[in-house]
């Protein structure tokens, strides 16, 4: 498992495809999986202990740097946060002039309604809207990201706590296995990434960051698609905990009944 900042990984993958691998897998940290910044209080001492921290799309620019994403099929492990994940990086592969319909892996989600919760114990979103949101990433990507994509006769099928599985030859995974157990935690890592998302809101324009938010907002209190709206505030340089507040904001939070 490769784990702490995105240029520490970045290293790591480059490596290894000198070396002669075309398939990388990515397993992003707590915080990242669990939809929290690195410097919110939430994140404590888990910046990137149990994999690779991702804020923004600053973070997945430097994780893929030098890395053709056509070039290469992708693994990741991304827990409930796999939709702004995925949308990260399609981003960054048009930065690259890469095609949506090039790109080419699997995203392995932990459900964060019925499975991963949060260090703190919270679901990271409530069932319903979980499920509604696995629904969306699969539509999503029979259609932006056919590579990734299910067909046409294939669904969302909940199987039981934890579990949602699309059953297909590739793709889209949803299911409650966890990642190996985490690294000794790495307090330089959490500065490393508070610095990077400090500078990030000092250079973006906050102006058009708070309307995306705004607009993904309203998307969430509808029935309509909320990975499209996501996607402009992630272009945006909103943050992954961010986006992900934003749709706590609209659905709630949900603690495991023995913590309430």
């Amino acid at each position: 498992m490769v784990a702490g900042t995105a240029a520490e990984a970045n290293a790591r993958y480059r490596r290894q495809i000198a070396a002669g691998t075309t398939e990388l897998s990515v397993v992003f940290d707590v915080p990242t999986r669990t939809g929290h910044d690195s410097d919110a209080p939430a994140a404590s001492a888990e910046v990137g202990r149990a994999g690779v921290a991702i804020d923004s799309i600053d973070d997945m620019r430097v994780l893929f740097a030098g890395i053709p994403l056509d070039e290469v099929v992708t693994s990741m492990r991304c827990g409930a946060c796999a939709a702004p994940l995925l949308l990260l990086y399609q981003l960054v592969a048009e930065e690259q002039g890469v095609a949506a319909g090039r790109l080419s892996g699997t995203v392995i989600v932990q459900d964060g309604g019925a499975g991963e919760c949060t260090p703190q114990g919270a679901r990271v979103f409530p069932p319903g809207p979980s499920a509604r949101l696995a629904a969306d990433l699969v539509r999503y990507c029979r259609t932006e990201l056919p590579q990734w994509a299910t067909d046409a006769r294939q669904v969302v099928r909940e199987t039981g706590p934890g579990a949602y599985v699309v059953p297909l030859t590739g793709s889209v995974t949803f299911d409650a296995e966890r990642p190996e157990g985490p690294a000794p935690a790495d307090p330089a890592a959490a500065v490393r990434q508070g610095e990077r998302i400090a500078k990030l809101r000092a250079w973006r324009e906050q102006r058009d960051v708070d309307a995306a938010l705004t607009r993904l907002k309203k998307a969430a209190a509808g029935d309509g698609d909320v990975l499209r709206p996501m996607r402009e505030a992630l272009r945006a340089r909103a943050t992954v905990g961010e986006v992900c507040d934003a749709l706590r904001e609209v659905w709630g939070i949900r603690l495991p009944a023995d913590a309430r």
